[in-house]
C-alpha cells in the first residue's frame, strides 16, 4: 500500500491542478468601461476669466463615439472717439468706421469629437473681433471678409499618447491673445495681435510629453489659399502655475495679395502675408492671478515683386493680467506698445497701419462679472499714437492717425458685452 503521505502529495497536486484549470477557464474580468462624455475638449481654448463649460452637452453617436456639442451667443455696444477716415478700408454695404455701434460679437456652435484615432472640430456661425487701433465693422461684413461663416473646421489623427497630425483650418499656432472674444481676459484685441495671422489652412503636427509641448504647421499664413508658410510653437511647464513659450512663423513663398478680390485683402493683408514674426510668452496663473507678458517681432522683406518697395520691422511688447476677487467679479487689463521702422512722412511700407516711423500705446481695463455661464463686462481702452504723418485737408490729403482726417493721436474707446457659453 502508498504510504499515508504520498497519498496526500497527489491529493494536493490533484486539487492544485484542478483549481489552476478552473482559473483558467474562468472568465476575464471585464474592463474598466470609459467613463462617458468625460474627454478633454479640443477647444476652444479659454484665457481669461470666462470658464469653459464644465458639463457640456454630449451625445453618443454610436461607433464614432460621444460628440460634444457648445457654443456661444454674446453681443456688444460701443463709443469711441476719432473713428477713422471716411476712406479706411470702408467694405461693400458698411459705413465708415462708426463712432457707436451695437451688434453681435458671437452667434456660432461648436460640434466635436475629441476622443478615439480619429478626432474633429467644427466651429461655425458669425462673429466680430474688435481690435484696437483698427476700425470695427458690422458682424456680418466682418464674417464674410475674413474667414466666412465656418472659421474652424479640422480632422485629427491621434496616433498615439504623445503624437497626433491635424488639418483643415485650425486657430494659430502664433501669439499670446486668443480670436474670440470669449475667450480673452479683454473685450478688444491689442495692437500686437493685428499682425499676428489669426486662422490657417494647413496641416499641423504635434507633439507632447510631460512639461513639453510641439507644434509645426505647414500653411497658408493669412488665409491665402497659398500654403506657403512654416509656423511653430514650442511651450515648458515650469511647474503647476509657470509655462513659458516661443512660437512664431514666415512665409517661405511670396504671395501678391494686392491681385486678390478686395474680401481677401482683409483676411490677407499683402505686407503681413509676407512678413514673419516671433514671439516670447511667459504665463502665470494661480489662485486669483493671471499674468502674462510677452514679446513680439515682426519683419517684411523688400521685393518689389508684390508691391513691397521696402523693408520694415515692428518690435512690441504687452502685459496682460486679472485678479478674481471672487467667483463672479474680476479685474482684468493689458498695456502695450509697439513701433515700426522707417522714416516718419516717407510714404514707405506701412506696418503698423500709422505710417512709417510711429509708434502707438495702449490701455485696456475690463471688469468682468461671470454667473455660472453668463457673463457681462465693461471695458475702457486708450490707444495714444506717435510719429504719424499729418494730412492737408487743403491739399487733400489724410494724415495716418485717428478722427476723419487722420490727423489725432488719441482714441478712447468704451465698450459692453454680455453673453453666455455652452
Amino acid at each position: 500500500m502508498p504510504k499515508r503521505s504520498t497519498l496526500a502529495g497527489l491529493a494536493t497536486a490533484l486539487l492544485t491542478s484542478t483549481s489552476v484549470l478552473a482559473a483558467d477557464m474562468a472568465p476575464a474580468p471585464a474592463p474598466v468601461p470609459v467613463e462617458p462624455c468625460k474627454a478633454t475638449l479640443l477647444g476652444p481654448t479659454f484665457g481669461g476669466v470666462i470658464k469653459a463649460n464644465p458639463n457640456p452637452t454630449c451625445f453618443s453617436a454610436g461607433p464614432l463615439g460621444d460628440i460634444y456639442v457648445g457654443g456661444a451667443i454674446s453681443g456688444y455696444a460701443y463709443t469711441q472717439t476719432n473713428p477713422f477716415p471716411q476712406n479706411f478700408l470702408v467694405p461693400p454695404g458698411d459705413a465708415p468706421d462708426r463712432a457707436a455701434r451695437v451688434d453681435f460679437t458671437n452667434v456660432h456652435g461648436i460640434i466635436q469629437k475629441p476622443e478615439g484615432a480619429f478626432q474633429f472640430y467644427v466651429q461655425a456661425g458669425a462673429y466680430s473681433i474688435p481690435q484696437l487701433g483698427f476700425p470695427i465693422f458690422g458682424t456680418l461684413n466682418q464674417t464674410d471678409l475674413l474667414f466666412g461663416p465656418v472659421p474652424v473646421a479640422f480632422g485629427k489623427i491621434q496616433i498615439n499618447d504623445n503624437w497626433s497630425i491635424q488639418g483643415g483650418r485650425m486657430f494659430t499656432l502664433i501669439g499670446t491673445e486668443l480670436l474670440f472674444t470669449y475667450q480673452n481676459l479683454n473685450i478688444n484685441r491689442g495692437l500686437l495681435f493685428v499682425q499676428e495671422n489669426f486662422i490657417n489652412q494647413g496641416v499641423q503636427l504635434n507633439w507632447a510629453d510631460g512639461p513639453w509641448a510641439v507644434s509645426v504647421a505647414g500653411t497658408d499664413g493669412f488665409f491665402s489659399n497659398q500654403i506657403s508658410w512654416f509656423t511653430g510653437a514650442v511651450t515648458y511647464k515650469l511647474d503647476d502655475f509657470n509655462t513659458i513659450g516661443i512660437n512664431g512663423g514666415l512665409n517661405l513663398d511670396r504671395t501678391n495679395a494686392l491681385d486678390r478680390s478686395l474680401r481677401y485683402q482683409y483676411a490677407t493683408p499683402n505686407l503681413q502675408q509676407n512678413s514673419g514674426i516671433l514671439s516670447v510668452n511667459y504665463t502665470y496663473s494661480n489662485g486669483p492671478w493671471i499674468i502674462q507678458p510677452y514679446f513680439q517681432f515682426t519683419n517684411v522683406e523688400r521685393d518689389p515683386r508684390v508691391g513691397i518697395l521696402t523693408g520694415a520691422s515692428t518690435y512690441g511688447g504687452a502685459l496682460l493680467a486679472a485678479y478674481s476677487f471672487n467667483e463672479n467679479f474680476a479685474l482684468a487689463g493689458r498695456v502695450e506698445y509697439i513701433e515700426q521702422t522707417g522714416v516718419r512722412g516717407s510714404g514707405t511700407t506701412n506696418l503698423l497701419g500709422f505710417g512709417a516711423g510711429s509708434n502707438a500705446f495702449s490701455v485696456t481695463v475690463t471688469p468682468t462679472f461671470t454667473f455660472d455661464r453668463y457673463f457681462l463686462r465693461l471695458e475702457y481702452a486708450h490707444v495714444e499714437l506717435g510719429g504719424i504723418t499729418r494730412g492737408n485737408i487743403a491739399e487733400g490729403t489724410l494724415g495716418t492717425g485717428f478722427g476723419r482726417t487722420g490727423n489725432r493721436t488719441t482714441q478712447d474707446r468704451y465698450m459692453i458685452e454680455t453673453g453666455i457659453t455652452f
